[in-house]
């Protein structure tokens, strides 16, 4: 059966948003573009993140976002947001770190004891991680497993990804560069350099608002709350602190004065464009910023969200209308309901821009290298 079709008022909230998220419109010409406009991208998934990126942009390839990271460190992969890993613009990562993790080292102290890692037997962790890093440079997850096995630190299940978050929840490692098809941990003082003053609290509060905006208005305190993995009273402060530069819809949402997406929800009013037909990548930002997925999702919410994990999906009139994978380099569709012959050629074209995007740059040996990092997760703070 059909999901019904939004009202017209919703059809506008869901066109802008489309529009913040760089998936209607002018399209992105750089990675960092795109970091910029949403902020924060989940990369619990290495593929999915890299697609999100790719299904904003125009010309780009996974090749590009490996540069990004390892040659002009522009962007790096840290837990952030939610106690997930997310890609961000090195320069945003030094004031969303402290604004975002403080709360998460009692989870991430909780998971640890879970894991039959005793505290003493963390610190040693943390300071093994550290000392590898200081004395050899950039470590992928397997080197570090190695080297933290080699001196007795419990790595078995989730044990080595929780020493490895409560490293970076103390500002001491994130993830950098690409080694072959594996991103490696770095020292933050080592990768980044030196940190620039810190952010008062509550001016990071109002940048974190106003750039949450940028990326995804129509919103309200609650979507930003939710995205951010803060509380709610502090989704209300960041919002109050830019209240001269934000305007109230009469639908209750808000956006940046100036914007197209502060225009009244008047039924009057055009309705931006919904995107094409497009594929959209494993834990995609579309479906983690805002409160509520219902109105990309419908009733197929427990297709798409299964135990933590978000699977690609395909956007047909703004709407999800399937799942996807790609066996040999092939992308199949498994739709909700029937897709009209125009879009599922539309959706296949697509496809072979996925292909073009993660296989066209060859390294010396002539394969082509896709991140092969396992997803973390067990690290998503998503409720499903």
């Amino acid at each position: 059966m059909c999901a019904a079709s939004p009202a017209p008022a919703a059809r506008r909230v869901i066109a802008q948003r489309f529009t913040a998220q760089l998936l209607s419109g002018p399209p992105a010409q750089q990675v960092t573009d795109v970091a910029d406009r949403l902020l924060a991208v989940q990369a619990q998934d290495p593929r999915g993140a890299r697609l999100a990126i790719r299904a904003r942009s125009t010309g780009l390839s996974a090749h590009d976002v490996d540069d990004a990271f390892t040659r002009d460190r522009s962007i790096v992969v840290s837990w952030l947001n939610r106690g997930t890993l997310h890609l961000v613009r090195a320069e945003d990562y030094w004031w969303l770190h402290p604004l975002t993790t403080p709360r998460l080292s009692t989870g991430t102290a909780r998971r640890l004891a879970q894991e039959g890692v005793s505290p003493d037997a963390a610190e040693r962790g943390v300071a093994v991680i550290e000392h590898a890093l200081a004395d050899h440079g950039p470590q992928t997850r397997s080197q570090l497993r190695a080297r933290l096995d080699a001196a007795g630190v419990r790595t078995a299940g989730q044990a080595q990804v929780h020493i490895l978050v409560l490293a970076s929840l103390r500002g001491s490692i994130v993830r950098g560069p690409m080694v072959g098809a594996h991103q490696a941990f770095v020292l933050v003082r080592d990768w980044l350099g030196t940190p620039p003053p810190a952010l008062d609290h509550d001016v990071a509060l109002g940048e974190l608002a106003r750039r949450y905006l940028v990326g995804h208005a129509p919103a309200g305190a609650a979507d930003l709350a939710k995205w951010a993995g803060i509380p709610l009273g502090e989704a209300r402060r960041g919002l109050r602190a830019i209240g001269a530069a934000i305007v109230e819809r009469a639908d209750g949402l808000v956006a940046l004065a100036g914007s197209a997406a502060a225009n009244r929800s008047d039924v009057r009013a055009t309705t931006p464009s919904l995107p094409r037909p497009r594929l959209l990548g494993a834990f995609d930002p579309l479906l983690l910023g805002w409160a509520s997925r219902e109105p990309i999702l419908g009733s197929h919410q427990g297709v798409v969200t299964v135990n933590g994990l978000f699977r690609p999906i395909a956007l047909v009139k703004g709407r999800a209308a399937a799942t996807w994978s790609m066996p040999n380099r092939t992308v199949v569709l498994a739709p909700f309901e029937p897709i009209s012959d125009s879009h599922t050629r539309a959706l296949h074209r697509d496809g072979g821009d996925v292909v073009r995007f993660l296989f066209d740059r060859p390294d010396a040996s002539g394969r082509s290298k896709t991140p092969t990092d396992p997803p973390d997760n067990d690290q998503s703070g998503d409720d499903v």
